[in-house]
């Protein structure tokens, strides 16, 4: 590989004019300079980014960590992530899995956004003491270093829970998420708080994994016990999904013998017919604020917590019942 001590022999000057040049100094005639950059140029030299990084202390890139890129989700959040920080001059890379996290100690990144059901709180915290610049979507953490960009997951469970109530369903279904997953949890939350206020319900918990695969098994647990009209409320839009395809392929006609809201509203949902109820909320606008609090950090600002609201969009997957 060529080096700087190569082309410093090759134009006949020392190495630190050659690293001026290469870094447009002033402090190198503008014929030095070109007569330097013709040789890098045809040397094919490659500057050192990890040199170059522990010269400036920084890198320009910010790192996004996913648990993983499954299902519809993610677009729209990296796309919000992606447009505010090539505004600002810093690019995005999307990182999955343990080997991932050595971004950090290692210093190869500015700061990271963490939706990473990977990295434990202690992790995370420890990263944070040794001065790493963090946001985090997936959970509360309080740190001066550490920012929180949360969803109101509480408010849109409650949102489609009453929805359901309201319709006058007396008899529900709630397919829960991954239990380690931070939004799964605060929606059962929710969940079992609106059920606390409403005793009179019938109401089972069926175990899911925010997978269209266990959305289709919840379809297929719901249809075998064949008990009438009843309301279900899928932690999240891909279960809901796999529910909806489960009944059409048995004849069950959502919105008649089973109402049925999701959460997140992703462009899918757009395309079935009846179109399902869901609770919305803009992921890009999520993942923009997430970039946006990790620059003002990085800039050595004051920033406080965001929350993303959410709304809940009415549709005739759900129809109303008569009070039993």
């Amino acid at each position: 590989m060529v080096s700087i001590k190569d082309i410093a022999k090759q134009a006949g000057v020392s190495i630190s004019t050659v690293s001026y040049a290469l870094n447009g100094s002033p402090k190198v005639t503008s014929e030095t300079s070109a007569k330097i950059l013709a040789i890098a140029k045809e040397l094919n030299y490659i500057p050192n980014a990890a040199a170059r990084q522990l010269k400036k202390q920084e890198s320009r890139i910010i790192g996004a960590f996913l648990t993983d890129f499954t299902g519809a989700f993610y677009g729209d959040l990296l796309q919000g992530m992606k447009e505010v920080l090539n505004r600002k001059g810093y690019d995005l890379i999307v990182c999955s899995g343990m080997q991932s996290h050595r971004l950090l100690p290692e210093r190869m990144i500015d700061g990271a956004i963490i939706l990473d059901s990977t990295f434990s709180d202690e992790e995370l915290l420890d990263y944070a003491d040794r001065g790493h610049k963090l946001v985090v979507l997936d959970r509360e953490l309080n740190h001066p270093a550490v920012n929180q960009v949360l969803l109101d997951n509480k408010a849109g469970a409650n949102l489609a829970m009453d929805y359901l109530i309201g319709t006058g369903h007396r008899k529900l279904y709630v397919v829960s998420g991954p239990a380690d997953t931070f939004d799964s949890r605060q929606r059962m939350i929710a969940v079992r708080q609106t059920l606390d206020r409403h005793p009179e319900l019938e109401a089972i918990i069926i175990e899911g994994d925010f997978n269209k695969g266990s959305g289709e098994e919840a379809g297929r647990i719901i249809l075998e016990r064949n008990e009438g009209p009843a309301g279900v409320f899928c932690l999240n839009d891909e279960m809901a999904i796999g529910l909806y395809n489960y009944a059409a392929s048995k004849g069950v006609r959502i919105g008649e013998e089973i109402s049925l809201v999701g959460f997140d509203n992703i462009d899918l949902t757009q395309y079935l017919e009846p179109r399902l109820a869901t609770i919305d909320y803009s992921k890009y606008r999520w993942g923009a604020m997430a970039s946006e609090q990790l620059l003002r950090i990085i800039g050595g600002e004051e920033v406080e917590h965001e929350r993303i609201y959410v709304s809940l969009i009415e549709a005739d997957s759900v129809q109303r019942r008569s009070a039993d």
